[in-house]
């Protein structure tokens, strides 16, 4: 995950992914500013890591997808990055798999001392590789721009090197009736790689997403060790999820 932009920034950088061929004339005057404060804007975004300047203007460096998903549900996807990386303990071993909200959670280990991190997720880098405490395996494979994942049959291999005490994982949906579900089959692969690869299992994903069903089965309920949602899961959701075998926790 790349550092928190303000709700300036955020219009500018949805302009700009409708439109990577607007000029800084054109994004000066949809803002009603000169052309000086739209480069400063533009030169700050680039220092973020959102984009990259080019001759009169500027193009995203994530896919549409990745800064969709960054910017929706940002204080609960927080709250539950948060609450993960509370679980991690000085001379841990965690696997963190692709997703925005799993990525967080490198971003909540500053302090922690000689933890070692198996991931596939090139948008926990951002927060990873400023903190001493941390030691990042990135697995090889293919890279996918519109989850910002390394995947295929080179990243399985990889993550088949290492045992981990907890593997944080993401969900398109999880239910009872389906467990966790995706939309991509090589993304559902990882997940059950480093499933098999962990002691505990922790998912990570905010109450919208229950009861939702992606195209790809991942793993069943009686799988996963415990899911982390918000506050907005209901009662009798986390009654009827808890009967199936994983704790939850709500975070906010």
């Amino acid at each position: 995950m790349i550092p928190q932009l303000n709700d300036r920034e955020q219009y500018i950088l949805t302009l700009l992914v409708q439109d990577p061929n607007l000029s800084v004339s054109d994004l000066a005057t949809s803002l009603s500013v000169s052309a000086v404060t739209m480069r400063a804007y533009l030169n700050g975004l680039s220092e973020k890591g959102y984009l990259y300047r080019v001759r009169g203007g500027a193009v995203p460096t994530l896919h549409p997808e990745i800064i969709e998903r960054e910017q929706t549900h940002q204080e609960e996807k927080r709250a539950i990055a948060r609450a993960a990386a509370e679980m991690v303990r000085d001379g841990d071993t965690i696997m963190i798999e692709a997703g925005t909200t799993t990525a967080m959670v490198a971003r909540f280990l500053l302090g922690r001392r000689d933890v070692s991190i198996v991931t596939n997720n090139t948008l926990a880098l951002a927060h990873a590789r400023g903190n001493p405490g941390l030691r990042v395996q990135v697995v090889g494979g293919e890279f996918r721009p519109a989850t910002e994942s390394i995947v295929g049959p080179v990243a399985l291999e990889y993550l088949r090197r290492f045992h981990v005490r907890l593997a944080f994982v993401g969900t398109d949906g999880f239910s009872v009736a389906s467990g966790l579900s995706t939309h991509l089959v090589e993304g559902a692969e990882i997940v059950k790689q480093m499933a098999a690869q962990a002691d505990e299992t922790i998912v990570l994903a905010d109450s919208g997403k229950y009861n939702a069903r992606g195209f790809v089965e991942v793993l069943p309920l009686d799988r996963v060790t415990m899911i982390i949602t918000d506050t907005g899961l209901s009662s009798a959701a986390e009654a009827e999820l808890t009967a199936t075998g994983p704790k939850i926790m709500r975070a906010g």
